[in-house]
């Protein structure tokens, strides 16, 4: 049995490396952090000719290996540290044939640590298009690699990149040219102090703030004497070594490829002006999420009814058929209505991931970077801040993750704080439920519903709250920094079908999955603590009940209503809930939303499980929980609970509260310090309080 061969696919970002990496894993992959580090790893399977199985990781996008943040290090440090599992045993590079001079000066670079590369030349269907021809065999013989052209929109090319992974020991491990050329002194000596070293891993190790595997200590401080050399020597070097390659590329291109600029057809421009318009832009945009917003909502109703009726049926089939007793119980009250509650969002958060994957890939979503820029500048932040906050629609966890990409630490550190005001699939579904409750079904101008509307109004907040926090720190925080704004506009292409179904369910599974765990732990707590209780109160309550309403003439089945009501009023949760009433009541609340509120501080999107379990604890009936939450009234003013004040301000305490512990212990690997995560909980919760006190007050 042939072992597993580790495969990296290294390139420059927007070079369409994921769509290479979805084409030989497809959904065999999974996502996860690089050791000690929170920058994003993924890695699949791939099934390779001839019985072999190749481990792919795809590594983070860089444009060299001269190293300018965290993410980039990540390459570096694996390319130099034969010691770790992970080092290649074959290194992928991923071109695209419009950059091709630009790609290929990472290709250069890693050849020179000696690793077997193939080069992927990838869009070969837009070869004609741009005018486009190469001479395969003669870059093959030139680069002293092997090429496959490839196409992952037409899904060409993947078959021969397998062949020739799988026959990597036949690559010359060659370097394209001598770098040590721009100062043969000082490479010299290099080499005669370290001869069992590759002498450009020393170089790398020299020039960037990265570990090196294989040295020694002995070692490693000798090489200090080769770092006093002045900072500005050793930039001139990295600057001549720069240069070096890019003349060996020209060359290599100027016999391997040719352009007829008469035949290349390009409305990239045009679209540029229109999308990246200081007017139209915006408006484009707006409308972009105005369409969004709407389709969330049209689209996902049927298979959100039937699932909702689905779990309804499910939950009363079990206390049916399966034996009477706690077991039961624990299943029928507790288990089915806390998944449910997760699972009934499925649909609506699977449309959010579709159309943010088109944007992405479509590469629209980097004309709103650069059209946010501007606006961000005057808040304290970067343009590449836009990338953290719109990728929080999905989770703040990646989000705040994301931040490594920008270099000032002042603009990092205040898009980490602000980046949870976002709103994120885990408040999807609270807002989807009390949308649902309180706000009418019409259409605004007959064209986009209230609901959708309210929605959009909802993410327009979390943003508008982002960016005034992050101004507010930007004023406050004393911290020197300058930084530049630096974007690259791909190309606009068709967005590839594989790649966003790849992404939908990735993400989706993640979310469920993910918010599952803890949806369940909770409901089978929540479940018991609803289920018992101290004191006579709860022991004797159906005694007390059936005394309390001797008088009137109730059917066995109201009866037993009013029983499992005062039961739950007075369990361990009932107690707990009723403690923190006099707090949440100014709000609007009840304790049931008490305990939601507490127990989703775990995770947001445990709100709707939590409220799902507690209120199907003693119910007999096949009813949704939307149905229930619809017939609550409020005990104080005998109007229904969930009304248009107490649903506004539940929304907007849930679109300015801290509630994801992930998300702190995130911030606090981030920033190193427990000061920030306990600054956004305290800060946010207060004025999430405060907000939606002040909603309530004025709609009541």
């Amino acid at each position: 049995m042939s072992k597993q061969i580790n495969v990296a696919l290294i390139g420059n970002p927007n070079t369409g490396k994921t769509s290479v990496f979805n084409a030989l894993t497809g959904l065999n992959q999974k996502v996860g952090n690089y050791p000690g580090i929170t920058v994003e790893k993924k890695e699949g399977i791939c099934k390779l000719p001839r019985g072999v199985k190749a481990h792919i990781i795809d590594l983070p996008g860089t444009y060299s290996l001269n190293a300018s943040s965290l993410d980039e290090n990540v390459v570096i440090e694996l390319l130099l540290n034969k010691n770790d599992k992970d080092f290649p045993d074959v290194a992928v590079v991923v071109s695209d044939v419009e950059n091709l001079k630009r790609n290929l000066l990472l290709f250069t670079q890693i050849k020179d640590l000696e690793i077997p590369t193939i080069l992927v030349i990838n869009m070969a269907d837009r070869m004609a298009y741009k005018g486009i021809s190469l001479d395969i065999e003669l870059l093959e013989k030139e680069l002293n690699t092997k090429i496959a052209l490839v196409s992952t929109r037409k899904n060409q090319g993947i078959s021969q990149l397998k062949e020739l992974i799988s026959d990597y020991r036949k690559l010359s491990a060659e370097p394209c040219l001598n770098a040590s050329e721009i100062d043969p002194e000082y490479f010299g000596n290099l080499k005669e102090a370290f001869p069992n070293q590759l002498l450009y891993k020393l170089w790398l190790v020299i020039t960037q703030d990265v570990n090196f595997g294989d040295i020694e200590r002995q070692e490693s401080d000798a090489l200090e004497n080769f770092k006093t050399k002045s900072k500005s020597y050793l930039k001139r070097l990295q600057q001549k070594e720069t240069i070096k390659r890019y003349q060996f590329i020209n060359n290599v291109l100027k016999k391997g490829q040719t352009i007829d600029l008469k035949t290349a057809k390009d409305l990239r421009i045009k679209f540029d002006r229109i999308l990246t318009h200081k007017v139209w832009g915006y408006l484009i945009f707006f409308a972009i999420l105005m369409l969004i917003f709407q389709a969330i909502y049209d689209w996902s109703a049927v298979p959100m009814d039937f699932i909702d009726s689905a779990f309804a049926s499910l939950s009363e089939w079990t206390k049916t058929t399966l034996p009477a007793g706690q077991f039961t119980n624990l299943i029928a009250e507790g288990i089915i209505p806390g998944l449910g509650g997760i699972v009934i969002f499925i649909p609506q958060i699977a449309f959010l991931f579709l159309f943010i994957a088109v944007l992405e890939e479509s590469g629209y979503m980097s004309r709103v970077v650069f059209l946010m820029d501007k606006i961000m500048r005057r808040f304290g932040l970067s343009g590449k801040s836009v990338v953290p906050l719109i990728s929080g629609t999905a989770c703040a966890i990646p989000a705040v993750m994301a931040t490594r990409n920008i270099e000032s630490w002042k603009e990092r550190l205040i898009t980490i704080l602000v980046t949870p005001f976002t709103t994120c699939s885990a408040r999807l579904p609270v807002y989807l439920i009390i949308i649902a409750l309180v706000i009418p079904e019409g259409r605004f101008l007959g064209l986009i519903s209230y609901q959708a509307l309210t929605l959009m109004l909802l993410y327009l907040i979390g943003f508008g709250a982002a960016i005034g926090s992050a101004y507010v720190l930007h004023k406050t925080m004393k911290i020197k920094s300058r930084s530049f704004f630096v974007v690259e506009m791909p190309n606009y292409k068709m967005p590839l079908l594989k790649n966003v179904a790849i992404t939908v369910v990735e993400k989706t599974k993640a979310f469920v999955f993910g918010a599952g765990k803890i949806i369940l732990a909770i409901s089978i707590i929540l479940w018991f603590l609803a289920s018992y209780g101290p004191g006579d109160n709860f022991n004797k309550a159906e005694s007390i009940v059936t005394e309390q309403y001797a008088s009137e003439n109730l059917s066995d089945e109201e009866l037993q209503q009013h029983i499992a009501s005062y039961k739950l009023e007075h369990s361990f949760i009932g107690l707990t809930g009723r403690a923190i009433e006099p707090v949440i009541q100014p709000l609007g609340y009840d304790w049931k939303i008490g305990i939601a509120i507490v127990s989703s501080f775990a995770a947001r999107e445990v709100f709707v499980g939590t409220l799902a379990t507690i209120y199907s604890v003693g119910s007999d009936e096949e009813e949704t929980i939307k149905n229930r939450m619809a017939g609550e009234v409020n005990p104080v003013l005998g109007t229904p609970l969930f009304n248009l004040a107490s649903g506004i301000s539940l929304m907007l305490f849930y679109a300015f509260a801290m509630q994801c512990m992930s998300t702190l212990a995130i911030v606090k690997r981030e920033t190193n310090s427990w000061k920030w995560p306990m600054l956004q909980l305290v800060t946010m919760s207060t004025f999430a309080y405060l907000v939606a006190l002040v909603a309530y007050q004025i709609l009541k």
